[in-house]
């Protein structure tokens, strides 16, 4: 599913870019289509304006444990981004914590602290 929906948002990008002008509803589409991707392997609900920001820091977290691995755990192991979950309280790697958290709050602010410092 997350192949049919890059392919979507890559469809959308190369409209926008040979239209001369912009077209709200197919911005809009391709946000939503964004998260959507962003959004699949988070457990919990995401509320507030900063929901689509959340939803990327998590996707392009996962991406970088996809390519580069995590200490402790063996890079062989994690095949997929959907290998990697999000939810409440943990950050999972096939189903086994690498990190724990007292609240998603806790979690978000570590992503994006982990993105940060590997300037991703």
């Amino acid at each position: 599913m997350t192949n049919t929906i890059t392919k979507q948002i890559e469809k959308i990008e190369i409209e926008l870019l040979t239209n001369k002008e912009l077209d709200i509803n197919l911005i809009q589409k391709k946000n939503e289509l964004e998260f959507k991707r962003n959004k699949q392997n988070i457990n919990f609900r995401l509320t507030c304006n900063n929901k689509y920001y959340y939803a990327n820091q998590c996707y392009q977290f996962a991406k970088h444990i996809l390519q580069n691995g995590y200490p402790y755990k063996n890079i062989n192991d994690i095949f997929l981004i959907s290998d990697i979950s999000f939810n409440k309280n943990s950050i999972k790697i096939n189903n086994s914590d690498i990190k724990t958290f007292n609240n998603k709050d806790e979690l978000l602010g570590f992503v994006i602290g982990y993105n940060t410092a590997n300037n991703i």
